[in-house]
């Protein structure tokens, strides 16, 4: 019987003096246009040196793959095309032509910074940031990644914290969110991190009802007689609070509370306990008041 071997495709290798999210754009772009391939993506960041260059390029030629590089240096630009070349390495450079250009038509000595759009609108590239690890750790997922948090929320169904959630990522923080359910232990690394990070959201059982009731709407369920039955609502918030007391979470009463308010009042602790990025941060709620 005649087995035959998969031949793997040739990986691209994305070569950048910062952390080669332009040059990934680009490719994964035209990648996109050719569905189900299976072409590896490997991203060589951070690089300023020849040693580095020489190491990757060298791993190009041993498994046939491709460079595509983004430098904006142009003493390391040459130096990448000039070992591909030697090498017999397929390069492809995504700068060199349009810096060229501009090298000419400015007739002004380029900073050779990498990175600099980046640093330059960073607080624009930490909200996003922000944003893609919150939507990732929402409702309780990756909770092996908690400690990677910023905020920590967690309460019952519908108390509000995925909105919470979003909206204070929106402000570049990063926030991960926990379910408690009743029968369900929460996971382990929700009391293995630092309590002062995690906020439980208290609600009312007849407001909490009323949020249950438009989701069942939502759902077109009618049938879940439990999920807004009242003695079973008390009862998950009175385990909720005994999660909150065993972890020594710091509970907040949302109940008939907007969601900005909130956010205020759990910025405003945040900012008090703890120095972010070298300075205290005031909430943008209290920014939008000056």
């Amino acid at each position: 019987m005649n087995i035959q071997k998969k031949i793997f495709p040739a990986p691209i290798y994305i070569v950048s003096g910062g952390r080669g999210i332009a040059g990934n754009n680009l490719v994964q772009s035209l990648l996109i246009q050719y569905p189900e391939n299976d072409i590896p993506v490997i991203i060589v960041s951070q690089v300023d040196n020849e040693d580095q260059i020489f190491d990757t390029i060298m791993k190009a030629k041993t498994d046939g793959g491709l460079i595509a590089h983004t430098m904006v240096n142009p003493d390391l630009r040459k130096k990448i095309n000039e070992i591909c070349n030697e090498f017999g390495v397929r390069v492809v450079d995504l700068m060199g032509n349009l810096a060229d250009y501009l090298d000419e038509v400015l007739d002004v000595e380029p900073l050779k910074h990498p990175g600099l759009y980046r640093e330059l609108n960073h607080q624009y590239f930490d909200r996003i940031d922000s944003i893609e690890f919150t939507l990732s750790h929402d409702d309780g997922m990756s909770p092996q990644r908690l400690r990677e948090a910023e905020i920590i929320l967690t309460g019952v169904s519908r108390a509000g914290k995925t909105p919470l959630s979003v909206y204070l990522a929106m402000y570049g923080w990063k926030v991960a969110n926990v379910p408690l359910v009743n029968g369900i232990q929460p996971p382990d690394e929700l009391f293995n991190i630092d309590p002062q990070r995690v906020f439980g959201l208290h609600i009312g059982a007849g407001q909490l009802i009323i949020h249950r009731k438009k989701r069942l709407l939502g759902w077109n369920n009618h049938q879940d007689e439990k999920y807004i039955d009242e003695r079973a609502v008390r009862e998950e918030i009175r385990n909720a609070m005994f999660t909150f007391d065993r972890g020594k979470f710091t509970v907040l009463n949302v109940s008939n509370k907007p969601i900005e308010s909130t956010a205020n009042e759990i910025l405003n602790i945040i900012s008090k306990r703890f120095s972010y990025r070298g300075r205290k941060l005031e909430s943008p709620y209290h920014n939008q008041k000056e």
